[in-house]
Parts: structure tokens; C-alpha cells; sequence
């Protein structure tokens, strides 16, 4: 094909892409939702919470208004084996792995889309050798009846996104790239929070079981007295029978909390991407996590900002709004554009002699005329689609809003049931202990020993409980902020 025919079709080609390159892109452009103005998270500001000294973790908490929170929050419990336990998780847990995954998937399908925007240039060649009926005209200039035939060519399509069809189907999948980054921060959370949340509750358990076990100690030495006074006619067999009772009562609350231990522990292997027989290194104590005292507080305007739940909700609001625009875009006239190129010769060495090339340009145009309503109710269910979606953001947002209001609330009531269960837990002791006096002097039946008795052992668990929820409360709190995926190296921020 010669130079003259070559600048001929480029010309001809580049006329025509121009001519189809221009539009608007049809249906809304997205508006981002605006921030909740002049709201709190409870009705009444949220006090300090109180202090109590005769027990661990009871130290006061302060909220620091407009705090930012770190990306690695767990730290404030200063724990090296917590610390330690979590970024082996977000090495190696397969969910989070999978959230990664995710998001190349999406981001692969936005630059797979945008590949519309440029035309589509394929090369072929063929090569056929064939026989010609002599009671026909010959096929090539030879008059040979045998010949054969090679062909080079290059084509080119491009279809002009006049309407936008393709902007906003670059713009949706724009926005699932985005849901499945704020996914990728959710796992993240959840992630850090769930070990965390199992880290607390192995100590609390592992607290509950100590106390169950001195329980037992003291039920059985109480076992063996009086064992010893029926054997010499002191007591009755009815307050031997009754101490048996209550040792049998006692003992039986162990089994479950070791089972409730060993599935903890199961949970934190598999957390940290292990099997449950690969037992983490890692074992907690409530002694050995401290409670932050001072705790951020997201301004409620920036907390739509901070939690990926609500950034999910929003790109899946902004992914609605394109596609509404997708629908009006394929009710409408769709161009396409053609041209082909190439050079035909029945002999190989000619191929690119003059006169053996060929081209074409053309441009086509479709209009939908009936279709039975179909693009018409896809356009109206997109529409649907989008006030779906809306309210669907709004209603994270309450969400939101709630899961902090509850944890504040947690946080203060937390501290006012720690100190409860401290003075009670000292106050039965205190009344075990004099009980025990009474009854070895006489002064006192068996029946207020055991009393007694049952009130610690209830007193001690309670204790126990109440510090757990605290530090378990503390780190709900963080989640509920949105946990500082923002300063996180490890989390893409676009």
C-alpha cells in the first residue's frame, strides 16, 4: 500500500474520531453526602469516667475531643504479646488476604474499562491457494485457473462515548474499586478488633478459672473440717452433705469456662492464620494489659470520614448514581467507527508493491426503536436502584452514629459496675471471713458459712467480669471511631 493511500486513510480516520470524540456523559453527577451537622452522640456530654483503686484496670478515663487515632491503637494496651499476636494476624489472615485480592480485582476492572476509551487495532494475515472453474473469469490478472492469495491487514474500531455510556461505567467500577478499599480497612478492623476482643477474653477467662480453682481449695478444706467434726459428733451429716453439695456446685462451673478457654484459643490461632493445633505462643493475663486513659473522640462530623463501613455505603450510593446514567446512555443512539487497511497480492514478494493495497473507512449508528420496554424499566429500577441505595447510606450513618453512642455509654456505666464489683468483692470477704470466726467459735450456723461463701464466689467472678468488660469496652470504642485504618501504611488511601 503506498504513502499516498496510507495518509489518505489516516486522514480520513483521525476526521472521524474527532468528529465522534466529543459528549456529555447523561444521567447525575454524584454529589457526596453531607456531613451530619450540629449532631452528638448522646444527649448529654459524656463525663470522665471514675476511678477505682482497689482494683486493677479501674483507672479513670478521659475523652480527648478531635483526637486523631493511631493505626496501631492495640499498642495503648501495653501489651508486647497483644502487639505481637496482631501483626502476625495481619500478615498472615487469609480473610484479610482475601479483602486484598478483592481490591486488585476491582482496581484491574477499572483500568480493563478504561481500555474503551481508545480504539481497538487488530492485525491478521492470510494465506489461501485455490483452483478456479475455467468456465468462469479467471480470479487474479494471470489467467491462471490455480493461484494463490495473501493478505495482511490491519482494523481498526472504536466506538465515541457521545453519551457517556463508557464514563459511567468507568465511574461505577471507579466507585466498587473504592468499596472494596473501605472493605479492605473493614476487614482490617474487624481483624485487629476480634484479637483484641479474644486477647480480653482468654484473660478474663483465664481469671474466672483461677478464681473457680481457689473456690474449689477453700470448698474442699471447708469439705475435710467438717468431715473431721462429723467424724467426732460435732456436726451433723445434713452440713456434710450440704458442704458436698456446694464443692459439686463450685467444681462444675470449671469445665465449661476450660472449654470456653480452649476455643478462645482456637479462635486466636485461627485469627492469627494458623490451625487450632498450632497454639499461639501468646497467653494473656487481665494484669498485664493496661487501661488507656486517655481515649480519642472523633468529632461526629469527621466520624462519616473514618468508619469504611459508611465510605462503603457511600461509594455504593455513588456507584447507583452512574448507573442510572448507564441506563438513560444505552437508550440512546450508540456510533461506531471502522476502518481497515491492508494489501492483497498472489505473489508473497508483492504484497507492498503499488497497487496492491486496500482501505475503507465507515461509521455505523444504532438506535433502540422497540424492545418491549426493557431499557425503559432498566433506566426506572437504576433510579430505584439509587433511593435504595440512599437510604442505605443513611441508615449506616445512624448505625454509626449508635455504635459510638453505645460504647460511651458502656465506658461509663463499665466504670461505675468495676467499682461496684471491687467494694462487693471486698465487703464479701470481709463477711466470709467473720462468718468463718463465728461458725468455729460457735457463735454462727453452717448455713450463714455457706451463705457466705456462696456471695464471695459470685462477688470474685463478678469482679472479674467487670474488669474484662472494661478493656473490652476501651477497644470496641476504637472500632467504633473507624480503629486509624486512615494511618496505616498497610491500607491503600486511594
Amino acid at each position: 500500500m503506498g504513502l499516498a493511500h496510507n495518509s489518505r486513510f489516516l486522514q480520513c480516520a483521525a476526521a472521524l474520531l474527532s468528529l465522534f470524540s466529543a459528549g456529555c456523559a447523561v444521567g447525575p453527577n454524584f454529589k457526596k453526602p453531607v456531613a451530619p451537622a450540629g449532631v452528638g452522640y448522646t444527649p448529654t456530654p459524656i463525663p470522665p469516667t471514675g476511678s477505682t483503686s482497689n482494683a486493677s484496670g479501674g483507672e479513670a478515663q478521659h475523652f480527648v475531643d478531635g483526637r486523631d487515632i493511631p493505626g496501631e491503637w492495640w499498642a495503648l494496651f501495653h501489651s508486647q504479646p497483644l502487639n505481637d499476636l496482631i501483626e502476625r494476624s495481619l500478615k498472615s489472615n487469609p480473610d484479610l488476604k482475601a479483602a486484598q485480592a478483592a481490591l486488585l480485582v476491582a482496581r484491574e476492572n477499572v483500568l480493563a474499562q478504561r481500555g474503551a476509551y481508545y480504539p481497538s487495532v487488530t492485525g491478521g494475515f492470510s494465506a489461501t491457494h485455490a483452483k478456479s472453474s475455467s468456465n468462469l473469469s479467471p480470479v487474479t490478472d494471470t489467467s491462471a485457473l490455480n493461484y494463490s492469495l495473501y493478505t495482511p491487514e490491519v482494523s481498526v474500531s472504536f466506538v465515541p462515548d457521545v453519551f457517556g455510556l463508557n464514563r459511567r461505567t468507568v465511574e461505577s467500577l471507579g466507585a466498587q474499586e473504592q468499596q472494596a478499599r473501605f472493605a479492605l480497612a473493614a476487614t482490617h478492623i474487624t481483624l485487629s478488633s476480634n484479637v483484641v476482643a479474644g486477647a480480653i477474653q482468654e484473660a478474663s477467662l483465664r481469671a474466672q478459672i483461677d478464681a473457680t480453682r481457689e473456690l474449689i481449695a477453700i470448698n474442699t478444706d471447708e469439705l475435710e473440717i467438717l468431715r473431721h467434726q462429723y467424724a467426732n459428733g460435732y456436726v451433723s451429716r445434713l452440713d456434710v452433705a450440704a458442704q458436698e453439695s456446694q464443692l459439686a456446685q463450685v467444681a462444675a462451673t470449671l469445665p465449661p469456662l476450660l472449654k470456653q478457654l480452649a476455643q478462645q484459643r482456637d479462635l486466636l490461632a485461627v485469627l492469627s492464620g494458623g490451625f487450632p493445633n498450632q497454639d499461639p505462643p501468646e497467653k494473656f493475663e487481665l494484669s498485664s494489659l493496661q487501661l488507656p486513659q486517655e481515649l480519642p473522640l472523633s468529632l461526629p462530623s469527621r466520624l462519616v470520614e473514618q468508619r469504611p463501613d459508611v465510605r462503603q455505603a457511600e461509594e455504593n450510593l455513588h456507584s447507583a448514581s452512574a448507573q442510572i446514567g448507564i441506563a438513560i446512555a444505552n437508550r440512546l443512539p450508540n456510533f461506531a467507527l471502522t476502518a481497515d487497511a491492508g494489501s492483497m497480492a498472489v505473489v508473497l514478494g508483492h504484497l507492498f508493491s503499488s497497487g496492491t493495497g486496500f482501505w475503507d473507512v465507515g461509521a455505523s449508528v444504532a438506535q433502540p426503536i422497540f424492545d418491549g420496554g426493557t431499557l425503559l424499566h432498566r433506566e426506572r429500577a437504576a433510579k430505584a436502584a439509587y433511593t435504595e441505595a440512599s437510604e442505605q447510606y443513611r441508615s449506616t450513618v445512624l448505625t454509626a452514629f449508635q455504635n459510638v453512642a453505645d460504647t460511651l455509654n458502656a465506658l461509663e456505666q463499665d466504670a461505675d459496675a468495676l467499682k461496684a464489683a471491687a467494694a462487693a468483692k471486698d465487703a464479701a470477704a470481709v463477711t466470709l471471713d467473720l462468718s468463718r470466726k463465728q461458725y468455729q467459735s460457735g457463735y454462727a450456723n453452717y448455713l450463714a458459712l455457706l451463705s457466705a461463701e456462696q456471695a464471695y464466689q459470685q462477688a470474685v467472678i463478678n469482679l472479674v467480669q467487670a474488669q474484662a468488660n472494661r478493656y473490652a469496652d476501651t477497644a470496641a470504642l476504637f472500632q467504633a471511631l473507624g480503629g486509624g485504618w486512615w494511618n496505616r501504611p498497610d491500607i491503600p488511601k486511594s
